[in-house]
């Protein structure tokens, strides 16, 4: 199923820009493959309710446990193959109809098997620990599912009645599924005017790194006016979303608001809160120095929010065509070791990347691991500039990772979010590495040393701060409905707590919160973007420190997909998470290369 869009202005100075062959999934959304497989997933589920239902306790005992969890392993390969299909068809042009409708009528289907077999896991839940223990000596096999039912076990005590959970389930659809598919067919729809030139909203937001200021002034305001003109459309979902997220919240009994994207990240709360707390302490000596900085090198005092993300006067602006940025990320892969440039390579010649930004395709970038029986699928919208490169090292960071993980099958593959970063930031390291060892004019250097900490400070204070964004609007919901004036203060008061004074809030820039799509899809989800920068940061160092072996090691924290937890998978490197000085390791090498910025400084 590979289809040609109208591609992206400058598209032919970027090379033939690779688009996705899903035909390693299905043919087509009418094909007799797809029909028969969700047939056939109807009728294991089916067959799975009818034959374990209520029996999982005495399976447990008799030794037969395994067996029902390597049937839904099956059934959910299968199901994640529909479902990957149906999304990734829809990504490519969310604004077609006929693709909108396919993966809506898809995902209802695919609820309604799954009401079958949600018993599983709360049934699971139900059996006794005693008797748990005992399977697992028995059968080591099994066993390497313990990490998996602890995780389990966490939620036991939130776990509703099954008829409850079955109600929550099926009405997912009409839910916040429902809200999120408003939002991304909203977004991808949107039109914004720029010196009389109609653009997206993937184009609108690259121009706001253009060198030309006019030009990134007159794309802050099309982005301001438009995303004001339907501001109460994304009010009204944020509210929506809020009170929903605060319904299951209350029914199931979780104390912290954010506690639920906690659990499913395996991740304790006491450390969340504790980088939360490291990164904002640390506000004044990264960001708010760091744009001072960055102000005077402009010849100002300070910079409009248009000027954040700007490219320095003297950085580089080369534009990098597709088949540059490909060999500058395998080689930078295959330096570090070359096995993950041979993992990775696949990917560029097998109709795995959809890089062409074009009308309708969803905005931003992504990897989507479908199913272990099949492969990643890297989303992009590919421009040429260097941090193009780096997004496609990020990306395929993840696809390497996903690749790795998939022998642990469809339930140990599943990595947390907060270590599903890992992989992503690291390939990103790896290449701006590459390139900052290239750099021989000091002024390319500074440039790029200069776009790495601003790629660190939007990964680090800027996704701290979106998650305290997001705490405060859901605690400001539970009193009661936010209007879009009450939203817009709340964002402007974290901006200006996270980027200092340098940072002019110019008018418009309150409605921004409006775009960023993981408060709708994934609330609280942005944290693990800092978590994953801090914990390459301090992994980088232990590189550094003693290569030898390094690669090894890391592998094997990438094959172990979800089969551990993040104490274990960090031990081989000297690491802990719950070690107050763990966050200190991180920024402190963002410090030290703003250090080195100053030290150098034009």
């Amino acid at each position: 199923m590979t289809e040609q869009f109208a591609m992206q202005k400058g598209h032919n100075a970027l090379g033939a820009l690779p688009v996705w062959d899903l035909a390693d999934l299905y043919p087509g959304r009418d094909s007799s493959q797809f029909a028969a497989d969700l047939q056939r997933a109807k009728d294991d589920a089916a067959r799975f309710e009818s034959e374990f239902k209520g029996k999982l306790a005495e399976l447990t005992r008799t030794g037969k446990l395994l067996e029902v969890i390597k049937r839904s392993e099956a059934l959910a390969d299968l199901t994640g193959k529909l479902g990957s299909f149906a999304f990734l068809q829809y990504a490519q042009r969310s604004t077609d109809p006929d693709r909108a409708k396919f993966m809506g009528d898809t995902n209802e289907a695919l609820t309604n098997l799954s009401t079958r077999v949600l018993f599983f896991e709360l049934e699971l839940n139900r059996i006794e620990d005693a008797d748990l223990d005992a399977a697992f000596a028995a059968d080591p096999e099994l066993a390497r599912y313990r990490t998996w039912f602890a995780e389990l076990r966490k939620a036991k005590p939130y776990q509703l009645e099954d008829k409850l959970e079955e109600l929550f389930h099926d009405k997912s659809v009409t839910a916040f599924s429902a809200w999120n598919r408003l939002f991304d067919e909203t977004m991808a729809s949107l039109q914004f005017e720029v010196d009389g030139e109609t653009l997206n909203l993937e184009a609108t937001l690259h121009l706001l790194s253009e060198r030309d200021e006019k030009r990134r002034e007159s794309a802050f305001h099309a982005l301001a006016k438009t995303l004001k003109a339907n501001g109460r459309l994304f009010t009204h979902i944020t509210n929506v979303l809020a009170k929903d997220k605060e319904i299951a919240d209350r029914w199931r009994g979780y104390e912290d608001i954010a506690d639920s994207r906690h659990m499913a990240n395996s991740v304790e709360r006491e450390v969340v809160d504790a980088l939360q707390a490291a990164v904002q302490a640390a506000y004044p000596k990264l960001s708010h120095r760091y744009y001072k900085m960055k102000a005077r090198w402009f010849g100002k005092d300070k910079l409009n929010a248009w000027d954040r993300n700007a490219p320095l006067p003297t950085s580089d602006e080369r534009t990098f065509d597709w088949e540059t940025a490909k060999s500058t990320v395998l080689e930078a892969y295959g330096r570090f070791s070359p096995a993950l440039a041979e993992v990775a390579a696949p990917f560029f010649d097998s109709g795995w990347i959809d890089a062409p930004s074009v009308d309708g395709k969803l905005s931003g970038a992504f990897a989507h691991p479908t199913v272990p029986s099949a492969h990643p699928y890297l989303m992009l919208n590919y421009m040429g500039r260097s941090r193009d490169v780096m997004t496609l090292a990020h990306e395929l960071g993840h696809g390497v990772h996903q690749r790795l993980a998939a022998a642990q099958g469809p339930i140990l593959s599943n990595t947390p979010l907060t270590l599903a970063e890992t992989a992503s930031v690291f390939g990103e390291m790896l290449t701006f590495r590459s390139l900052l060892e290239k750099a021989t004019d000091p002024k390319q250097r500074f440039a790029l040393l200069a776009s790495k900490v601003e790629d660190m400070l939007n990964t680090v204070v800027r996704q701290i701060a979106f998650y305290t964004f997001e705490r405060r609007v859901h605690t400001a919901r539970r009193q009661g409905e936010l209007r879009a004036e009450e939203i817009n203060a709340i964002w402007m008061q974290v901006q200006a707590e996270s980027l200092g004074d340098a940072i002019i809030p110019n008018e418009g820039y309150d409605i921004f919160w409006t775009y960023i799509p993981h408060f709708i899809h994934s609330p609280f989800y942005v944290y693990a973007y800092a978590f994953g920068d801090c914990l390459v940061n301090s992994l980088y160092a232990q590189y550094e420190k003693a290569e030898e072996g390094f690669a090894e090691r890391y592998f094997e924290l990438l094959k172990a997909g979800g089969s551990k937890h993040h104490s274990e998978l960090l031990a081989p490197f000297g690491l802990d998470a719950k070690d107050p000085q763990f966050w200190s390791l991180g920024l402190g090498m963002i410090e030290r290369l703003i250090d080195e910025l100053e030290a150098s400084s034009p």
